[in-house]
């Protein structure tokens, strides 16, 4: 909820509003067509906001520019908007850039909170899901969310036993969300000829070979890197909240902001997908 507006503009003290991630300059051509989240400028978060406190979201008050407020429905509660960002934004984002529909069979390598989300996406437009995860608890939360098949990363042969899914011809979409480099390689090698494959989950530290013409040229593969959601997204997030029946179960805990170290030990646990943190309790 706003608390304090700087000057009159797009909010003011007392409206309800999802925060989106990140920030930008609001004046380079990415920023003003709503793909900010790319901004040319990529300013660090005291730039932006002249102070480097109320920049983080584990509290009970943050700074952000008004552009990157968009309002929360009347229908829709805090904790479903909070679903809007690192739940369900990352993989929306990526499935939209794809353009993946219900005449898709997808797969989706990693299933923490934003494999997860991925899977109530993709099954909200209607794809037929795939989902690789070594996990047991979040392997079987996928299960549970509906996902038709759900494989080991230790199994032997990996991309042939996906492919194998598919009568031989390979999946029409790849979305990686765990940043592991032999994630991203099956999503490579399971995918078919002239289908694409999306990469969301980080990885700074550790390198995944492509050998370009076997690769991508002769198999006219499409690879996109995507951050997050954009703008333009946010209506297309909501209407899954609202719509999709599995999207309040990508919240397995909830605790009040004071319980904070517990919270984090359950993250690490990975026995979990969505933490919801309630900073007035």
């Amino acid at each position: 909820e706003v608390v304090e507006a700087d000057s009159p503009g797009t909010v003011k003290p007392g409206d309800r509003v999802a925060v989106m991630p990140l920030g930008g300059c609001g004046t380079c051509r990415h920023c003003l067509t709503g793909e900010y989240i790319y901004c040319e400028q990529a300013p660090r978060f005291e730039e932006v906001h002249g102070s480097k406190e109320g920049t983080a979201t584990m509290a009970q008050y943050l700074l952000k520019q008004s552009w990157l407020l968009r309002p929360i429905p009347d229908d829709l509660s805090y904790e479903q908007a909070a679903l809007c960002c690192c739940a369900l934004g990352p993989s929306y984002g990526a499935f939209e850039r794809m353009g993946v529909g219900a005449a898709d069979t997808v797969l989706i390598t990693g299933a923490g909170p934003v494999g997860l989300g991925a899977v109530v996406n993709a099954l909200f437009r209607g794809c037929r899901t795939l989902v690789v995860e070594g996990h047991p608890w979040r392997a079987e939360r996928a299960r549970g969310l509906g996902a038709e098949t759900v494989l080991d990363p230790a199994v032997e042969n990996l991309a042939e036993e996906i492919r194998s899914c598919t009568d031989g011809r390979g999946v029409d979409a790849s979305l990686d969300c765990s940043g592991v480099p032999a994630a991203q390689r099956v999503c490579i090698d399971a995918t078919r000829r002239r289908g694409q494959v999306a990469f969301v989950g980080e990885c700074y530290d550790r390198t995944l070979e492509i050998t370009v013409s076997p690769d991508l040229i002769r198999k006219g593969l499409v690879l996109h890197g995507s951050w997050h959601y954009s703008l333009a997204d946010y209506d297309g997030v909501v209407d899954v909240i609202r719509r999709s029946p599995l999207a309040p179960r990508l919240v397995s805990h909830r605790f009040p902001l004071s319980a904070i170290q517990e919270a984090m030990e359950v993250s690490a646990s990975h026995d979990c997908a969505k933490i919801l943190l309630n900073p007035w309790a």
